[in-house]
């Protein structure tokens, strides 16, 4: 009995093994084959001319109140104790055009329904994390849209490129009522991360044509999705921002933790093609030190004003001050050192993309401050 008890844990043993070498070798495969859709593509119907108008097209809005999570405040922590932020005085009128990241997982259909609560419950989550450090804006609007699928980025069928040009064109449209509605005195700031980050910067070639808008950027944090500094930026017309005191540029990171594992972003990054229509093969990515609100360069953690922790839901946190410092290496990537405790979200390869904003999350609400008050006093 003992020896055929030995037999069915090495037999257990066995199965663990080849499922764990699976696993590595055939990693991508397997997460290609949960999260890709197969269905066919379904052509988007084009949402009414006026349809912005309508408040629950926005998670965030004037006009939303508390429910707005974009408003959301989070609290310091003083010796695991919660204490309000400091009292800081706000840099005054400026409004945020923000785009949230993906969060619709499911392989059902290649573009989220407007009516799809998982999805929706969670883009809420990430705009309360990712948006808040943004909250002294007099205005922050976030639209709902129709986001492609997790799993049209990871593949190159033609189905992913066509849930995206979806994607974007309620983007498009939700920034035209954004523009129509905000006064054309305002200076805007423009924020997207990861999908969202992807439409922004299209966004930016597309529609920041006129002269008299580009005057009004103060900044456009393109954050979680690699930029060429070569193949890109010229055809964007924005420069890569150099010091915290510039304005009418762009930010942009993508965060590890180390040992850092970054082949998967630098493979699909290689391969792809940029803006001026040619691979971007090995050229350099575009990495903004949060810490410092400079293009390049190393701070230390005593730099980082706070960083939100979250809780196990990810819906609430508390500013740590101190905690994690940054650096962008020789490729373009920002790494963070030891891996913080941030939560399970932790990406393979110690990619911290989940977090690459409430990592910096008091370094991002003070950087853009900065912005604004440049801005305004510029002549």
């Amino acid at each position: 009995m003992a020896r055929k008890f030995l037999y069915i844990v090495a037999v257990i043993i066995v199965l663990v093994i080849v499922g764990l070498i699976a696993l590595r070798v055939w990693s991508r495969e397997l997460t290609e084959l949960a999260l890709v859709p197969t269905t066919e593509f379904v052509e988007q119907s084009p949402l009414e001319a006026n349809a912005y108008q309508d408040p629950d097209l926005w998670f965030s809005r004037p006009g939303i109140g508390l429910d707005d999570p974009a408003r959301w405040q989070p609290a310091y922590r003083d010796e695991g104790r919660a204490i309000p932020a400091p009292d800081e005085e706000a840099p005054g009128d400026f409004a945020v055009f923000f785009v949230h990241p993906t969060s619709y997982y499911s392989r059902a259909q290649w573009n989220a329904p407007r009516e799809d609560e998982e999805a929706n419950n969670t883009a809420r989550l990430f705009i309360r994390g990712l948006a808040s450090p943004f909250n002294q804006a007099s205005e922050i609007w976030a639209p709902r849209y129709r986001q492609a699928a997790i799993g049209a980025f990871l593949t190159d069928k033609p189905e992913a490129q066509q849930a995206l040009d979806a994607a974007y064109a309620d983007v498009a449209q939700a920034f035209a009522f954004f523009r129509q509605t905000v006064d054309e005195d305002t200076p805007i700031v423009l924020v997207g991360h990861s999908q969202g980050a992807l439409h922004m910067l299209r966004l930016i070639r597309e529609e920041l044509d006129d002269a008299a808008l580009r005057e009004r950027l103060v900044a456009a944090y393109i954050i979680g999705w690699p930029i060429s500094v070569e193949r890109d930026l010229p055809a964007l017309g924005l420069p890569a921002c150099a010091t915290q005191q510039q304005t009418g540029c762009i930010l942009s990171w993508s965060t590890f933790a180390e040992p850092a594992d970054p082949s998967d972003l630098l493979e699909t990054y290689a391969n792809s093609t940029g803006f001026d229509g040619e691979k971007r093969g090995t050229t350099d990515i575009v990495c903004t030190n949060p810490l410092t609100g400079r293009f390049g360069g190393e701070a230390s953690a005593d730099r980082n004003l706070g960083t939100l922790v979250p809780d196990g839901d990810m819906s609430s946190g508390e500013l740590v001050p101190g905690s994690v410092p940054a650096r962008c290496d020789e490729r373009g990537l920002l790494l963070i050192g030891d891996p913080p405790e941030m939560g399970s979200y932790v990406l393979p390869g110690n990619n911290y993309h989940v977090y690459d904003i409430p990592l910096f999350w008091a370094n991002t609400q003070a950087d853009v401050a900065a912005r604004v008050e440049a801005w305004k006093a510029q002549p």
